[in-house]
Formats: structure tokens, C-alpha cells, sequence
């Protein structure tokens, strides 16, 4: 049982941190560096995550890149379980009907409710991504927050979507969900790609700083 309670937690980290490194991860879930390699091989071998060459200083034996993991498609599946085919059925139904706009926003209305209060309008903008990614990680969403280019933007990282399937068969979810996430923040906010999209990760662009002017 404890082994498979490690193994979750190292699937929870890659799908909601990655890529991350064996090394990292040992570190963060403090156990040995052959105990995680076991579960990240049976992991691999399982088709629920992938290897990467880590671009960087991380190397090991003859200065070869350390790998790095991130979560497959069908990783992210076995994470879900807030929904079944039963809902992409209704979707389908829905969109046939002509429902299914009305549908997103509403939801993602609820979903917009439920995290605006947490998130403090007067605070920096830096501190209120840092809100807004935790109070989506309540609402099962794997998130992190990771600094863009040249300290003007962050990213918002979602490595878990709790409503994967519907919004694969709807991408208005998405859409909708990027413009809850530009109101919540009040700014104006870029989706750059998306698990329902076949990425490892939704990741959002948001400004927290204004770029220097050009010289001349």
C-alpha cells in the first residue's frame, strides 16, 4: 500500500511540476534515488510518463543531460476521476441541442466564484497568480507557478484537469476558462497550450511587470 501511495505521489508531482528530475523528486518526496528510479521505470513502462532531456546544468555520468519526466495523456487520465463517458455523452448532447455555450458559462462561472475571493485584488500581481493557482489546486487542478522570460510574465501551470474529457470534446471550456482567469487577475491573459490540446500541461502567460521601453 505504501508503495503504491509513493508512486501516486510521484505521478502527482510530475503531472502538476514537470518536467522534474529523479533527483528532485527523491529530494522532495525524501526517499532514495533508486526508490523513485523503481517507480519512474514502472511509470515509463506503464505508458503514464515520458522521459526529457532537461536542457541545463543538470548532468550526469560523461556530461549527459539528466532526464526529466513529464505526464503522458494517458497519465493525466489515470488521475481523473471526477467524471466519466456519461459527461462527454452530455456535452455531445448539448452541443447538438444548442445548450452547450450555455452550459460553459455557466460552469465556469461557478468555477470563477469560487476562486475570486481568494484572490486579493490590491496585491501585487505576482502574489495574486500565486492566489489564484492555489485556490484552483483546491479545486483539483494540479498547478504551479513558474517565472516567464526576463522576470515580465509567469506562468500558470495546470499538470491535472479534473474536466480533461469534456474539454477535449469542448474546446469552449478552455477558452472560457482562459478569460476567467483574465478577470479574476484583471489583466489581460494568454493561453499557450493546453492538456485538452495534447500538451503535458495547461499553461497560461500572464504579465506582472511592464517591459522596459526601447531605447531610441
Amino acid at each position: 500500500m505504501a508503495s503504491d501511495t509513493t508512486r501516486d505521489r510521484v505521478l502527482g508531482l510530475i503531472a502538476s511540476a514537470g518536467p522534474i528530475t529523479a533527483a528532485w523528486l527523491a529530494e522532495e518526496l525524501g526517499v532514495t534515488p533508486a526508490g523513485v528510479r523503481r517507480h519512474l521505470g514502472a511509470l515509463v513502462d506503464d505508458g503514464l510518463i515520458a522521459e526529457q532531456d532537461q536542457p541545463g546544468t543538470h548532468v550526469r555520468g560523461r556530461g549527459r543531460p539528466a532526464k526529466s519526466y513529464v505526464a503522458t495523456t494517458e497519465g493525466q487520465r489515470s488521475l481523473t476521476t471526477a467524471y466519466s463517458a456519461v459527461a462527454v455523452d452530455a456535452v455531445s448532447f448539448m452541443r447538438e441541442h444548442g445548450q452547450l455555450d450555455e452550459f460553459v458559462e455557466a460552469k465556469l462561472a461557478e468555477l470563477e466564484n469560487s476562486v475570486k475571493d481568494a484572490v486579493p485584488s490590491e496585491a501585487p500581481m505576482g502574489e495574486r497568480v500565486e492566489a489564484l493557482a492555489s485556490a484552483l489546486a483546491d479545486q483539483g487542478y494540479a498547478t504551479s507557478v513558474r517565472p516567464g522570460p526576463g522576470g515580465y510574465t509567469v506562468q500558470l501551470c495546470q499538470g491535472h484537469c479534473p474536466v480533461q474529457s469534456i474539454a477535449e470534446s469542448a474546446p469552449e471550456w478552455c477558452e472560457a476558462e482562459t478569460r476567467v482567469f483574465s478577470r479574476v487577475l484583471d489583466v489581460h491573459v494568454q493561453r499557450l497550450s493546453t492538456l485538452a490540446g495534447g500538451a503535458h500541461v495547461c499553461t497560461t502567460t500572464i504579465p506582472v511587470a511592464l517591459a522596459a521601453p526601447k531605447e531610441g
